[in-house]
Protein backbone atom coordinates (compact mmCIF):
# COMPACT_ATOMS: atom_id res chain seq x y z
CA UNK A 1 0.00 0.00 0.00
CA UNK A 2 1.25 3.19 -1.01
CA UNK A 3 2.34 5.85 2.07
CA UNK A 4 0.27 9.30 0.94
CA UNK A 5 2.56 12.20 1.57
CA UNK A 6 1.25 14.74 4.19
CA UNK A 7 1.37 17.78 2.26
CA UNK A 8 0.03 15.93 -0.62
CA UNK A 9 -3.34 14.92 1.05
CA UNK A 10 -3.45 18.75 2.46
CA UNK A 11 -3.63 19.91 -0.88
CA UNK A 12 -6.21 17.22 -1.90
CA UNK A 13 -8.40 18.50 1.16
CA UNK A 14 -7.77 22.11 0.95
CA UNK A 15 -8.64 21.55 -3.23
CA UNK A 16 -12.12 19.81 -1.89
CA UNK A 17 -12.96 22.42 0.80
CA UNK A 18 -12.42 25.34 -1.93
CA UNK A 19 -14.96 23.39 -4.30
CA UNK A 20 -17.54 23.49 -1.15
CA UNK A 21 -17.01 26.83 -0.36
CA UNK A 22 -17.90 27.67 -4.35
CA UNK A 23 -21.09 25.14 -3.59
CA UNK A 24 -22.16 26.68 -0.35
CA UNK A 25 -21.36 30.87 -1.81
CA UNK A 26 -20.45 31.69 1.36
CA UNK A 27 -21.09 35.01 0.45
CA UNK A 28 -24.32 34.77 -0.16
CA UNK A 29 -24.10 32.64 2.87
CA UNK A 30 -23.14 36.23 5.29
CA UNK A 31 -25.50 37.80 3.33
CA UNK A 32 -28.69 35.85 4.73
CA UNK A 33 -27.18 35.40 7.95
CA UNK A 34 -27.49 39.75 8.05
CA UNK A 35 -30.94 39.44 6.91
CA UNK A 36 -31.66 37.22 9.33
CA UNK A 37 -30.48 38.82 12.51
CA UNK A 38 -32.00 42.16 11.38
CA UNK A 39 -34.86 40.11 11.43
CA UNK A 40 -34.21 38.50 14.81
CA UNK A 41 -33.63 42.23 16.29
CA UNK A 42 -36.59 43.08 15.79
CA UNK A 43 -39.16 43.92 18.94
CA UNK A 44 -42.10 41.97 17.53
CA UNK A 45 -40.36 38.79 16.59
CA UNK A 46 -41.92 36.55 18.95
CA UNK A 47 -45.63 38.05 18.18
CA UNK A 48 -45.72 35.22 15.67
CA UNK A 49 -43.82 32.23 17.90
CA UNK A 50 -43.93 29.85 14.71
CA UNK A 51 -42.43 31.83 12.19
CA UNK A 52 -39.52 33.65 15.06
CA UNK A 53 -38.93 29.79 15.75
CA UNK A 54 -38.47 29.20 11.68
CA UNK A 55 -36.39 32.56 11.67
CA UNK A 56 -33.84 31.56 14.64
CA UNK A 57 -33.76 28.26 13.71
CA UNK A 58 -32.51 29.32 10.02
CA UNK A 59 -29.90 31.92 11.45
CA UNK A 60 -28.53 29.03 13.94
CA UNK A 61 -28.16 26.81 11.38
CA UNK A 62 -26.40 29.08 8.75
CA UNK A 63 -24.00 30.54 11.10
CA UNK A 64 -23.57 26.91 12.55
CA UNK A 65 -22.55 25.91 8.69
CA UNK A 66 -20.44 29.26 8.21
CA UNK A 67 -18.40 28.39 11.56
CA UNK A 68 -18.13 25.05 10.58
CA UNK A 69 -16.61 26.24 6.92
CA UNK A 70 -14.24 28.59 8.72
CA UNK A 71 -13.26 26.15 11.39
CA UNK A 72 -11.97 23.50 8.56
CA UNK A 73 -9.86 26.14 6.96
CA UNK A 74 -8.22 27.42 10.01
CA UNK A 75 -7.68 23.68 11.07
CA UNK A 76 -5.95 22.68 7.63
CA UNK A 77 -3.81 25.81 7.84
CA UNK A 78 -2.57 25.07 11.04
CA UNK A 79 -2.05 21.33 10.67
CA UNK A 80 0.38 22.51 7.54
CA UNK A 81 2.16 24.14 10.32
CA UNK A 82 2.11 21.10 12.95
CA UNK A 83 3.96 18.72 10.18
CA UNK A 84 6.50 21.41 9.28
CA UNK A 85 7.21 21.72 13.45
CA UNK A 86 7.13 17.73 13.72
CA UNK A 87 9.98 17.52 11.15
CA UNK A 88 11.67 20.29 12.39
CA UNK A 89 12.16 19.17 15.62
CA UNK A 90 12.30 15.27 14.46
CA UNK A 91 9.41 15.19 17.37
CA UNK A 92 7.41 11.61 16.77
CA UNK A 93 4.24 12.68 19.12
CA UNK A 94 3.77 16.14 17.00
CA UNK A 95 3.76 14.10 14.05
CA UNK A 96 1.71 11.51 15.65
CA UNK A 97 -0.83 14.81 16.61
CA UNK A 98 -0.60 15.88 13.05
CA UNK A 99 -1.47 12.46 11.49
CA UNK A 100 -4.61 12.02 14.07
CA UNK A 101 -5.71 15.83 13.08
CA UNK A 102 -4.78 14.66 9.45
CA UNK A 103 -7.54 11.76 9.50
CA UNK A 104 -9.54 13.69 11.47
CA UNK A 105 -9.79 16.85 9.13
CA UNK A 106 -10.47 13.95 6.02
CA UNK A 107 -13.71 12.84 8.17
CA UNK A 108 -15.04 16.32 8.59
CA UNK A 109 -14.30 17.53 5.68
CA UNK A 110 -16.35 14.44 3.70
CA UNK A 111 -19.10 14.76 6.13
CA UNK A 112 -19.40 18.49 5.10
CA UNK A 113 -19.00 17.34 1.14
CA UNK A 114 -22.47 15.79 2.16
CA UNK A 115 -24.15 18.21 1.95
CA UNK A 116 -23.52 19.80 -0.29
CA UNK A 117 -25.06 16.91 -2.22
CA UNK A 118 -28.15 18.32 -0.86
CA UNK A 119 -29.94 20.26 -3.60
CA UNK A 120 -33.42 18.44 -4.50
CA UNK A 121 -36.48 20.56 -4.59
CA UNK A 122 -37.32 19.79 -1.12
CA UNK A 123 -34.14 18.63 0.70
CA UNK A 124 -33.80 22.10 2.52
CA UNK A 125 -36.96 21.65 4.26
CA UNK A 126 -38.14 20.38 7.83
CA UNK A 127 -38.44 16.54 8.25
CA UNK A 128 -41.39 14.83 9.07
CA UNK A 129 -41.18 10.92 10.14
CA UNK A 130 -43.76 8.49 11.17
CA UNK A 131 -42.61 5.04 12.56
CA UNK A 132 -44.75 2.27 12.46
CA UNK A 133 -44.89 -1.27 13.95
CA UNK A 134 -44.69 -4.49 11.55
CA UNK A 135 -44.00 -8.19 11.82
CA UNK A 136 -43.06 -9.79 14.88
CA UNK A 137 -46.13 -8.69 17.41
CA UNK A 138 -45.52 -7.15 20.52
CA UNK A 139 -41.25 -7.19 19.57
CA UNK A 140 -42.02 -5.18 16.69
CA UNK A 141 -43.79 -2.59 18.80
CA UNK A 142 -40.68 -1.99 21.05
CA UNK A 143 -38.51 -2.35 18.13
CA UNK A 144 -40.50 0.48 16.71
CA UNK A 145 -40.32 2.58 20.17
CA UNK A 146 -36.40 1.89 19.77
CA UNK A 147 -36.47 3.60 16.52
CA UNK A 148 -38.27 6.61 17.88
CA UNK A 149 -35.42 6.96 20.25
CA UNK A 150 -32.79 6.66 18.04
CA UNK A 151 -34.13 9.53 15.90
CA UNK A 152 -34.90 11.93 18.86
CA UNK A 153 -31.31 11.05 20.57
CA UNK A 154 -29.74 11.89 16.58
CA UNK A 155 -31.55 14.90 16.93
CA UNK A 156 -30.58 15.99 20.17
CA UNK A 157 -26.94 15.21 19.50
CA UNK A 158 -27.46 18.06 16.63
CA UNK A 159 -29.18 20.30 18.74
CA UNK A 160 -32.46 20.05 16.79
CA UNK A 161 -35.82 21.04 18.32
CA UNK A 162 -38.30 17.92 17.77
CA UNK A 163 -42.14 18.33 18.32
CA UNK A 164 -43.54 14.93 18.45
CA UNK A 165 -47.40 14.92 16.79
CA UNK A 166 -48.63 11.94 17.88
CA UNK A 167 -48.08 8.38 19.83
CA UNK A 168 -49.94 5.46 19.41
CA UNK A 169 -49.13 3.01 22.02
CA UNK A 170 -49.23 -0.52 22.04
CA UNK A 171 -51.05 -2.85 24.68
CA UNK A 172 -48.29 -4.46 26.18
CA UNK A 173 -45.48 -2.65 25.30
CA UNK A 174 -43.78 -0.56 22.76
CA UNK A 175 -45.46 1.72 20.25
CA UNK A 176 -47.58 0.95 17.44
CA UNK A 177 -47.24 4.29 15.21
CA UNK A 178 -45.52 7.48 16.26
CA UNK A 179 -45.31 10.71 14.30
CA UNK A 180 -42.97 13.85 14.25
CA UNK A 181 -40.84 16.57 13.19
CA UNK A 182 -37.28 17.41 13.26
CA UNK A 183 -36.51 21.01 12.89
CA UNK A 184 -33.97 22.09 11.17
CA UNK A 185 -33.20 23.40 7.89
CA UNK A 186 -32.06 19.92 5.25
CA UNK A 187 -33.44 17.87 7.84
CA UNK A 188 -35.70 16.00 5.02
CA UNK A 189 -32.64 16.05 2.75
CA UNK A 190 -30.72 14.59 5.50
CA UNK A 191 -32.77 11.67 6.79
CA UNK A 192 -34.83 11.25 3.31
CA UNK A 193 -32.51 7.88 2.95
CA UNK A 194 -34.18 6.86 6.05
CA UNK A 195 -37.31 5.88 4.52
CA UNK A 196 -37.66 1.77 4.96
CA UNK A 197 -38.45 -1.07 6.69
CA UNK A 198 -35.76 -1.68 9.35
CA UNK A 199 -35.21 -5.21 11.02
CA UNK A 200 -34.26 -6.14 14.29
CA UNK A 201 -32.62 -9.61 15.10
CA UNK A 202 -32.01 -10.23 19.00
CA UNK A 203 -33.05 -12.40 21.87
CA UNK A 204 -36.83 -11.26 23.11
CA UNK A 205 -37.13 -10.09 25.97
CA UNK A 206 -40.94 -10.77 26.18
CA UNK A 207 -40.06 -14.36 25.33
CA UNK A 208 -39.79 -16.50 28.53
CA UNK A 209 -38.20 -18.88 26.60
CA UNK A 210 -35.38 -16.87 25.33
CA UNK A 211 -35.60 -17.44 21.87
CA UNK A 212 -34.34 -15.38 18.49
CA UNK A 213 -37.04 -13.07 17.00
CA UNK A 214 -37.04 -10.82 14.12
CA UNK A 215 -39.40 -8.10 13.56
CA UNK A 216 -40.02 -4.91 11.55
CA UNK A 217 -40.40 -1.37 11.81
CA UNK A 218 -41.22 1.16 8.94
CA UNK A 219 -39.71 4.75 8.38
CA UNK A 220 -41.54 7.00 6.57
CA UNK A 221 -39.70 10.61 5.46
CA UNK A 222 -41.58 13.39 4.05
CA UNK A 223 -40.69 17.35 3.92
CA UNK A 224 -42.35 19.65 6.04
CA UNK A 225 -45.18 21.73 3.74
CA UNK A 226 -44.62 25.74 3.59
CA UNK A 227 -46.77 28.02 2.76
CA UNK A 228 -45.73 28.05 -1.29
CA UNK A 229 -46.84 24.51 -1.35
CA UNK A 230 -50.24 24.02 -3.08
CA UNK A 231 -51.96 21.06 -1.44
CA UNK A 232 -55.93 21.75 -1.89
CA UNK A 233 -57.75 19.56 0.82
CA UNK A 234 -61.57 19.83 0.07
CA UNK A 235 -63.80 19.25 3.47
CA UNK A 236 -65.89 16.95 1.76
CA UNK A 237 -62.88 14.48 1.55
CA UNK A 238 -61.88 14.09 4.95
CA UNK A 239 -63.39 12.55 8.05
CA UNK A 240 -62.75 14.20 10.95
CA UNK A 241 -62.96 11.60 14.50
CA UNK A 242 -62.16 13.32 17.86
CA UNK A 243 -61.38 10.66 20.81
CA UNK A 244 -59.58 11.03 24.04
CA UNK A 245 -55.52 11.29 23.97
CA UNK A 246 -54.35 8.31 25.58
CA UNK A 247 -50.87 7.20 27.28
CA UNK A 248 -48.75 3.50 27.41
CA UNK A 249 -51.06 1.11 28.34
CA UNK A 250 -54.47 2.59 27.84
CA UNK A 251 -53.74 5.52 30.31
CA UNK A 252 -56.00 8.57 29.64
CA UNK A 253 -53.87 11.71 29.12
CA UNK A 254 -56.72 14.53 28.77
CA UNK A 255 -60.09 14.35 30.00
CA UNK A 256 -61.40 16.20 26.80
CA UNK A 257 -61.88 14.20 23.46
CA UNK A 258 -59.17 16.65 22.53
CA UNK A 259 -57.20 14.42 20.23
CA UNK A 260 -58.05 14.46 16.39
CA UNK A 261 -57.42 12.00 13.57
CA UNK A 262 -58.18 13.05 9.87
CA UNK A 263 -58.72 10.52 6.71
CA UNK A 264 -58.28 11.43 3.38
CA UNK A 265 -60.89 9.91 1.84
CA UNK A 266 -59.61 9.53 -1.95
CA UNK A 267 -56.41 7.85 -0.56
CA UNK A 268 -57.39 6.35 2.48
CA UNK A 269 -54.34 7.98 4.22
CA UNK A 270 -55.22 8.41 7.59
CA UNK A 271 -52.98 11.04 10.19
CA UNK A 272 -53.52 11.91 14.00
CA UNK A 273 -52.22 14.37 16.47
CA UNK A 274 -53.39 14.72 20.10
CA UNK A 275 -50.04 16.16 21.23
CA UNK A 276 -52.14 19.74 22.07
CA UNK A 277 -54.50 20.63 24.89
CA UNK A 278 -56.87 22.12 22.35
CA UNK A 279 -58.70 20.38 19.70
CA UNK A 280 -58.43 22.98 17.37
CA UNK A 281 -54.93 22.80 17.75
CA UNK A 282 -54.49 19.65 17.30
CA UNK A 283 -56.45 19.68 14.08
CA UNK A 284 -54.12 22.54 12.73
CA UNK A 285 -51.16 19.77 13.57
CA UNK A 286 -53.14 17.40 11.73
CA UNK A 287 -53.71 18.88 8.64
CA UNK A 288 -50.06 19.83 8.25
CA UNK A 289 -49.09 15.82 8.74
CA UNK A 290 -51.61 15.42 6.12
CA UNK A 291 -50.49 18.28 3.85
CA UNK A 292 -46.76 16.75 3.97
CA UNK A 293 -47.51 13.26 2.78
CA UNK A 294 -49.96 14.76 0.29
CA UNK A 295 -46.78 16.62 -1.03
CA UNK A 296 -44.81 14.08 -0.57
CA UNK A 297 -47.35 11.36 -3.17
CA UNK A 298 -47.49 14.31 -5.44
CA UNK A 299 -43.93 14.61 -5.67
CA UNK A 300 -43.39 10.66 -5.94
CA UNK A 301 -46.37 10.38 -8.94
CA UNK A 302 -44.53 13.37 -10.57
CA UNK A 303 -41.43 11.08 -10.29
CA UNK A 304 -42.79 8.11 -12.19
CA UNK A 305 -44.36 9.99 -14.74
CA UNK A 306 -40.99 11.27 -15.07
CA UNK A 307 -39.52 7.59 -14.95
CA UNK A 308 -42.15 6.45 -17.42
CA UNK A 309 -40.95 9.53 -19.77
CA UNK A 310 -37.46 8.37 -19.96
CA UNK A 311 -38.62 4.65 -20.05
CA UNK A 312 -36.18 4.26 -16.69
CA UNK A 313 -37.71 1.88 -13.63
CA UNK A 314 -38.81 3.95 -10.60
CA UNK A 315 -36.50 3.78 -7.71
CA UNK A 316 -38.10 2.91 -4.64
CA UNK A 317 -36.54 2.98 -1.20
CA UNK A 318 -40.03 1.73 0.56
CA UNK A 319 -38.22 -1.55 1.33
CA UNK A 320 -36.08 -3.50 3.83
CA UNK A 321 -32.78 -1.05 4.12
CA UNK A 322 -31.11 -2.15 6.98
CA UNK A 323 -30.28 -4.70 9.74
CA UNK A 324 -29.57 -3.96 13.45
CA UNK A 325 -28.16 -7.54 14.51
CA UNK A 326 -28.03 -8.09 18.54
CA UNK A 327 -27.75 -12.19 18.69
CA UNK A 328 -25.98 -14.47 18.28
CA UNK A 329 -23.24 -11.29 17.54
CA UNK A 330 -23.44 -7.79 17.07
CA UNK A 331 -23.58 -5.73 13.87
CA UNK A 332 -25.87 -3.10 11.88
CA UNK A 333 -25.64 -3.22 8.31
CA UNK A 334 -27.10 -1.41 5.53
CA UNK A 335 -28.20 -3.16 2.91
CA UNK A 336 -28.05 -0.71 0.18
CA UNK A 337 -24.63 0.77 0.63
CA UNK A 338 -22.42 -1.89 2.31
CA UNK A 339 -22.04 0.67 5.55
CA UNK A 340 -21.44 -1.27 8.97
CA UNK A 341 -21.33 -0.46 12.69
CA UNK A 342 -20.05 -2.69 14.98
CA UNK A 343 -21.61 -1.50 18.83
CA UNK A 344 -25.24 -0.93 18.07
CA UNK A 345 -25.57 0.33 21.32
CA UNK A 346 -24.48 3.40 19.91
CA UNK A 347 -26.44 3.42 16.67
CA UNK A 348 -29.87 2.82 19.08
CA UNK A 349 -28.41 6.22 21.00
CA UNK A 350 -28.46 8.07 17.82
CA UNK A 351 -25.25 7.86 16.11
CA UNK A 352 -26.30 6.86 12.79
CA UNK A 353 -24.27 9.42 10.49
CA UNK A 354 -22.32 7.45 8.92
CA UNK A 355 -25.23 5.39 7.83
CA UNK A 356 -26.59 8.82 6.56
CA UNK A 357 -24.16 10.09 4.55
CA UNK A 358 -23.19 6.58 3.01
CA UNK A 359 -27.15 6.97 2.22
CA UNK A 360 -26.84 10.24 0.40
CA UNK A 361 -23.78 9.51 -1.24
CA UNK A 362 -25.66 6.27 -2.76
CA UNK A 363 -29.01 8.03 -3.64
CA UNK A 364 -26.99 10.61 -5.07
CA UNK A 365 -25.54 7.87 -7.48
CA UNK A 366 -28.80 6.40 -8.21
CA UNK A 367 -30.40 9.85 -9.00
CA UNK A 368 -27.34 10.80 -11.20
CA UNK A 369 -27.83 7.28 -13.40
CA UNK A 370 -31.54 7.28 -14.19
CA UNK A 371 -31.59 11.10 -14.64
Amino acid sequence: MAVIDPAEEINELAGTLRSIQDVLDLDAMRKQIEELEQQVAAPDLWDDPDQAQKVTSKLSHLQGELNRVDGLVRRLDDLGVLYELAAEEGDDDTKAEADKELSSLRSDIGALEVRTLLSGEYDSREALLTINSQAGGVDAADWAEMLLRMYLRWAERKGYSTEVYDTSYAEEAGIKSATFTIKAPYAYGTLRGEHGTHRLVRISPFDNQGRRQTSFAGVDVVPVVEQTDHIDINEDEIRVDVYRSSGPGGQGVNTTDSAVRITHLPTNIVVSCQNERSQLQNRASAMNVLQAKLLERKRQEEAEKMSELRGASTTSWGTQIRNYVLHPYQIVKDLRTGTEAGNPTAVLDGDIDDFIESEIRWMRRQESETA
